[in-house]
């Protein structure tokens, strides 16, 4: 179980540098108060950057634009991005060529988003369906979105119409995640709640049981193999999905808090986890004031970046960037660690993309070879 010890010296570790901020408007009159940007995430295809600020509405905006302006500029206002140009919403023409930005209102306050394709009879399934292969406007983008009052609603980007909804929470659904195939989607919520959702049949598959609070956030990594969750009982954890098995343990609290104390120090409370496009790093986001990257491969983080009130995060599609949002309502983008793979690892991604756990402990292979397949070593 990795944990971050306390001989660690925190200063000691690698900075991560920022890139730039998406600035929400600010008045005198202005109420902090339902300003908070509570979830974000990144189209799987790099056409879109979305968030929703606790409201009923998701925003949505052309990441390759924005990202530019970023490098031209560091900040972009929210104001003068989305709504000068919200009255263009109802405008299709040109919108299956190239991504244009808009809203989405989903009739109930939004906890989380999560992204993800829809691809006609699931005919690249046998191979896996990677993100590269997505082609804007050709393939259905999916957005689910987690709600306050349970329901999963999951809606065609392109076309704004919502075309499922699923029930099984009890109440707030604080996490969404589909599997880089787009086939499982992983909602967290509250009472520890871990969901698993088939979705070509759009039924529960399995209950993980293991968090000791409310479980807030959720992201398989890209080989689908693993699945990471964070929960307020201070810990991240890092699942084989396929058997429902914890792997690994993240801790922001040490000696960690016993179950029955669970509820963890206000300044360790877990509040988002992000896995990175390299299926080697997670990002963790605490109320301590700190980001946190950590390596799957390590006891203890391997870089940090500051953050004040920060409410989520999630890596771009390339992974070279990170995006948090906070409780004014704003983003913030930091650069993120840079690894090169080694060859063992990439292989044992491309295996894991076509092949669940239970197809390779039956691999006429050696034993050590299947530990590492399975993210056991």
């Amino acid at each position: 179980m990795a944990s971050f010890p306390p001989s660690v010296n925190e200063k000691l570790i690698a900075r991560s540098r920022p890139i730039g901020e998406l600035l929400a408007p600010t008045s005198p009159f202005d109420k902090k108060c339902g300003r908070e940007n509570w979830t974000v995430a990144f189209a799987p295809d790099g056409s879109y950057f979305a968030w929703s600020q606790g409201h009923r509405i998701v925003k949505l905006v052309p990441w390759t634009q924005c990202f530019n302006n970023f490098l031209l500029h560091g900040t972009k206002n929210v104001a003068n991005s989305v709504n000068a140009r919200l009255s263009r919403q109802n405008s299709d023409s040109g919108q299956k060529n190239k991504p244009c930005e808009h809203i989405i209102d989903c009739g109930d306050i939004v906890w989380s988003l999560a992204f993800g394709s829809s691809v006609p009879e699931k005919q690249s399934r046998c191979v896996n369906i990677e993100w590269h292969r997505f082609k804007f406007g050709q393939d259905q983008l999916l957005l689910a979105t987690g709600l306050n009052n349970g329901r999963i609603k999951i809606w065609d980007v392109y076309t704004g119409n919502m075309m499922k909804v699923l029930r099984g929470h009890q109440n707030w659904v604080y996490g969404c995640a589909f599997s880089p195939d787009s086939s499982i989607l992983c909602s967290v919520g509250a009472s520890k709640a871990v969901f698993l959702w088939d979705m070509d049949k759009y039924s529960m598959i399995r209950k993980l049981e293991g968090h000791h609070n409310d479980v807030v956030a959720c992201e398989f990594s890209p080989d689908g193999a693993l699945l990471a969750t964070a929960s307020y009982d201070t810990r991240v954890y890092v699942w084989d999905p396929h058997i429902g098995v914890i792997l690994m343990e993240f801790g922001h609290l040490f000696p960690a808090p016993t179950p029955i104390f669970a509820g963890g120090a206000n300044d360790r409370w877990v509040r988002s986890v992000s896995f990175s496009h390299d299926g080697l790093h997670i990002a963790s986001l605490a109320d301590d004031k700190m980001v946190r990257f950590w390596s799957i491969e390590e006891d203890y983080p391997v870089q940090v970046a500051p953050l004040n009130n920060g409410l989520c995060c999630a890596f771009s599609t390339d992974g070279s960037v990170l995006a948090a949002g906070t409780h004014d309502g704003s983003v913030y983008f930091w650069a993120t660690p840079k690894h090169v793979s080694s060859l063992q690892h990439l292989c044992r991604m491309a295996i894991r993309r076509v092949m669940p756990t239970s197809q390779v402990r039956n691999l006429p292979v050696p034993s050590k070879v299947v530990e590492f397949l399975s993210y056991l070593t």
